[in-house]
């Protein structure tokens, strides 16, 4: 029995009916890379071979009556791999559009906690011959590196793998009563009595610093840097509902390390400036343009740093200007470069445990009351946003994927979206390609296809303003912090 750290509970914590906390993925397959064929009944084998590697698959959460500490994994007895990996046909016409749709409508169902957290989806029937696995993995057993750890245990580096010894059997646990589990957070709590008392002083201390590097930051003239509920209301804020949609595609990781060396900035900046050209078109269409910056919440990985803790989510934030109010996608790419500057020193400043920190410090009923009624009072449609979208960059895999033998030829990520916030867009690097996952609320942001092509269309303006400057014989370092 292992407990929860309050890093990863905070995702249990904040879900409600509407806010869905599992991560979604999709993966697109070449079965004629597969030397005997591939099949459902031979993806199943793999996966049960392979979970000996990925004891998370097997646990179930064991909840705390009141909530007076986090929740306790155990390894579940009645683990049943066919609970969790099912088979889908497509019934239509096998289109990328129908495969979007069912994605999202996969996406709109959560996780049932008296299991595993985590379901898989085989899906066939696409017109182009290729075989889609549909995941969705709780956020609380997964981050975006953690997943990519995930992903390395149940894929291959070839067609044919080097065999491996696997275990087949595990040592299930006995599901403790409520008054056991109540006992034993009882026992822990009374145990560690200068939990809250630790975090209130690292919150304390974390808020000190982000002051000063504020205040050092105005001294010395820098730009000001985005910070939570300073975004405009647009039309992808508001209470969300149950609904999903999502939108997929590809760009050239190539395409878009050009644009990095050419303007002197890094990859993360050409995708924010990508997002921002594509947003603004996307907002000017729906008559949604706003006057200034949109506030964009970016995840930040701090795994292995010193602080970060045991925690499967080992992840800060920063917040950083996406400037829609310029026309000129490589005026926004300045500003954004200098924007995220300040940013990351902000996000330095407040250290790598703050979310957990914080989590210690409310009572986890208080702070699921909250976020269910957050959402039931409609408070995202009458208050300032605390941020306008959520935008992830997760590095993959250079070398070429397989599962079961199967080619990956597309790998599409798709985050959770917060109440208020109905947008999610996350981006993954896999061999030379960009893979791009857009995940809505279709009752805020509709029509996410084109927001899609507008984003790729933006990459391709900045590689046209790249190509211009290489021929110009323009300074690499264009772009000033």
């Amino acid at each position: 029995m292992e407990r929860l750290t309050a890093a990863d509970a905070w995702y249990l914590y904040l879900e409600s009916p509407v806010v869905h906390l599992h991560v979604t993925g999709l993966l697109l397959l070449d079965p004629s890379t597969a030397p005997t064929g591939f099949s459902f009944k031979k993806l199943r084998r793999h996966v049960a071979g392979r979970l000996d590697v990925m004891a998370v698959l097997r646990r179930r959460l064991v909840e705390v009556p009141i909530a007076i500490d986090h929740p306790t994994w155990i390894e579940d007895p009645a683990f049943d791999l066919d609970n969790h990996l099912h088979h889908h046909v497509l019934a239509g016409s096998g289109s990328t559009d129908e495969l979007a749709l069912f994605v999202g409508e996969f996406s709109e169902v959560q996780l049932d906690r008296s299991r595993p957290l985590w379901d898989m989806v085989v899906v066939e029937g696409l017109d182009d011959g290729r075989v889609a696995v549909v995941t969705k993995m709780h956020h609380c057993i997964v981050d975006g590196v953690s997943g990519v750890d995930i992903m390395a245990h149940l894929l291959d580096l070839a067609a044919v793998p080097k065999r491996r010894r696997h275990r087949t059997t595990w040592d299930p646990e006995v599901v403790p009563s409520s008054t056991e589990a109540l006992a034993g957070a009882t026992w822990n709590r009374a145990t560690t009595p200068l939990r809250p008392m630790r975090a209130a002083a690292r919150v304390t201390s974390s808020m000190a610093q982000m002051a000063r590097t504020v205040i050092e930051r105005r001294l010395r003239g820098a730009d000001t840097a985005a910070h939570p509920l300073n975004a405009p209301r647009t039309r992808l804020n508001g209470s969300i509902t149950k609904r999903r949609s999502v939108a997929f595609g590809l760009a050239s990781l190539e395409d878009m390390k050009t644009i990095k060396r050419a303007f002197g900035v890094t990859v993360n900046d050409v995708v924010l400036a990508a997002c921002t050209a594509g947003l603004r078109s996307y907002l000017e269409t729906h008559d949604h343009l706003p006057d200034r910056p949109l506030v964009c919440s970016v995840p930040v990985s701090v795994h292995g740093q010193n602080g970060a803790g045991e925690s499967t989510n080992q992840v800060s934030n920063m917040f950083v200007n996406l400037p829609v109010q310029l026309a000129d996608p490589v005026d926004q790419l300045q500003r954004i470069h200098a924007g995220s500057v300040g940013a990351k020193e902000i996000q330095g400043a407040v250290g790598v445990s703050m979310i957990s920190d914080v989590v210690e410090l409310i009572p986890a009923t208080l702070f699921h009351f909250a976020s269910r009624m957050y959402s039931l009072a409609g408070l995202a449609d009458r208050l300032a946003p605390v941020h306008n979208l959520i935008i992830s960059n997760v590095p993959g895999s250079p070398v070429p994927l397989f599962l079961a033998g199967a080619r990956v030829v597309g790998l599409f990520p798709f985050g959770p979206l917060m109440e208020g916030t109905g947008l999610n867009i996350t981006i993954l690097s896999n061999m030379d390609d960009m893979n791009i996952g857009l995940i809505a609320c279709p009752d805020l942001v509709p029509g996410l296809e084109d927001l899609l092509d507008a984003i790729i269309a933006g990459i391709d303006t900045l590689l046209k303003a790249a190509a211009e400057l290489d021929a110009d014989g323009g300074s690499v370092a264009t772009i000033r912090s």
